[in-house]
């Protein structure tokens, strides 16, 4: 059951080959099984997932169940989950059980889906490599001695590892579309506002996504329009109707226009992955797309912009953790700064008290003009440059990274790290979607191609994705610990 994508499994429940309990019990012995070894879970849910499954049973019995009822799937814990741990991977929140459901939870659980658990991430999602999480790094499923990507790396390497067909993520700065490369899945990250953050714990407010991981672009599809959708406890969420997703995927490519940028193809880019990417190209233009180079002239302000932005925004989102109001609270505080400091100091991990202290330099006295109020200028500038692009072109295609997944414990200084998200971080900043695709592999680690469209072309996007992945079967290649059985 476990070597089916979703959708695959949407249809074999409907057709009764298996029950949604078979199903869920299946995955969660693989869980049991193989999870040691990845550490791509915080928590397992396993007794709700069977109830669950069994809800989902009865659901169908009754002619009730919709496209995805009774389908198990994960959660990155960063979502708030009614009853369940939600940590964010960080110390911090070790003990903290959320009384409600994020809006996205909620919709997955009204559409029937069956959650197996809370996948790992980097704190707070502050990370490219899924190293920063209080409870250890993940390892990626093609390779135990590299990254899975981050920070949504636990839910990449869940479903690469045929642990779950699906799994939600949040995407900042390029936290489902890098992971998703680097295992060898697909990813979407959506327009910003098309999915509520209602109830995911908050990094940078006006960066942070909600998106779908699974294997394919069909998968994505269906999972999008179950979580789309306007919310009115979310004020950054927009009121717009939530199109069918599946309905375009079989489009014909005849007469795409492409824009390859010139500023994604440079230094820094490895020559096995640019190769990648560029085979990929070759194969929309034998699907009838036509391919040209556009500019996107700003890109190379994306990171320092992005790196004063979004530590400005965590650093005040974050502030609530003083272990009074929210967060761990250290043992017998002498008086109430010593709580204040000595909580922060043992709840938060040190890339998260970089991006903080960065970001409450940026916005003190005397610096917000030079530093947080330039970047929000620039981070105009990109965005124009995003809409001037797609005025030539329909899509813009490029890497999801510089390189393929890097070894655990290789990039020990932040700035290297950082430079990971080179093509990502932009796509965030302007608020517009994205998603990559398995197009190929540099040895045994697997490579992503990213597509970007204009603000919600979400459904143009997995058309582009889907066809490909009709033309090619990268999506369909499995590391060794997927084909194991149980």
């Amino acid at each position: 059951m476990h070597d089916k994508t979703l959708t695959e499994l949407a249809t074999a429940l409907e057709a009764g080959e298996f029950s949604s309990r078979e199903l869920t019990a299946h995955l969660l012995a693989r869980i049991a099984r193989f999870d040691d070894d990845l550490n791509s879970f915080i928590t397992i849910t396993p007794e709700t997932a069977l109830e669950a499954a069994d809800r989902a049973d009865t659901a169908r019995a009754a002619g009730k169940a919709g496209p995805l009822t009774g389908v198990p799937l994960a959660l990155k814990d960063i979502f708030c989950t009614e009853g369940v741990k939600t940590s964010a991977g960080s110390r911090m929140l070790d003990n903290f059980v959320a009384p409600y459901d994020a809006t996205v939870v909620e919709k997955l659980a009204v559409a029937g889906t069956v959650s197996l658990g809370k996948t790992n991430m980097d704190e707070f999602a502050m990370g490219s490599s899924n190293e920063n999480s209080y409870y250890g790094p993940v390892k990626n499923p093609w390779d135990p001695a590299a990254v899975p990507g981050g920070s949504s790396g636990g839910s990449a390497a869940a479903v690469a590892a045929g642990l779950v067909p699906a799994a939600m993520g949040t995407d900042t700065g390029g936290s489902i579309r890098q992971p998703a490369a680097f295992c060898g899945i697909t990813g979407l990250k959506p327009t910003y506002g098309r999915v509520s953050r209602y109830g995911i714990i908050a990094y940078a407010s006006s960066l942070d996504q909600a998106g779908p991981m699974a294997r394919t672009a069909e998968d994505c599809a269906r999972l999008l329009g179950a979580i789309a959708g306007h919310d009115l406890r979310d004020s950054t969420s927009v009121a717009r109707g939530v199109p069918d997703y599946t309905g375009e995927l079989e489009a014909p490519l005849t007469g795409l226009k492409i824009g390859l940028p010139r500023e994604y193809f440079g230094d820094g880019l490895d020559p096995v992955v640019e190769a990648a990417v560029r085979e990929a190209v070759k194969v929309y233009e034998s699907l009838g797309a036509s391919v040209r180079e556009v500019s996107l002239p700003h890109t190379h302000y994306a990171i320092p912009a992005y790196y004063v932005i979004a530590p400005a925004e965590a650093s005040s989102n974050l502030s609530r953790y003083d272990g009074v109001r929210f967060g761990h609270r250290c043992d017998n505080p002498q008086d109430l700064i010593d709580l204040y400091k000595r909580s922060r100091a043992e709840g938060f991990g040190e890339e998260v008290k970089r991006r903080i202290l960065i970001g409450t330099h940026t916005l003190s006295e005397g610096f917000f003009d030079a530093y947080y109020k330039k970047a929000q200028q620039v981070r105009r500038l990109i965005r124009q440059d995003f809409l001037d692009a797609f005025e030539e072109v329909d899509v813009l295609m490029g890497p999801a990274s510089p390189t393929p997944a890097f070894d655990l414990g290789a990039n020990k200084d932040p700035v290297s790290m950082y430079l990971q998200d080179i093509y990502t971080i932009a796509v965030n900043l302007a608020g517009i979607p994205g998603i990559s695709v398995p197009a190929g592999f540099a040895g045994r680690r697997p490579v992503g191609l990213q597509i970007l469209g204009t603000h919600f072309a979400e459904a143009r996007l997995l058309n582009v994705a889907h066809r490909f992945q009709q033309a090619t079967d990268w999506h369909r290649r499995r590391p060794a610990i997927a084909e194991e059985t149980v």
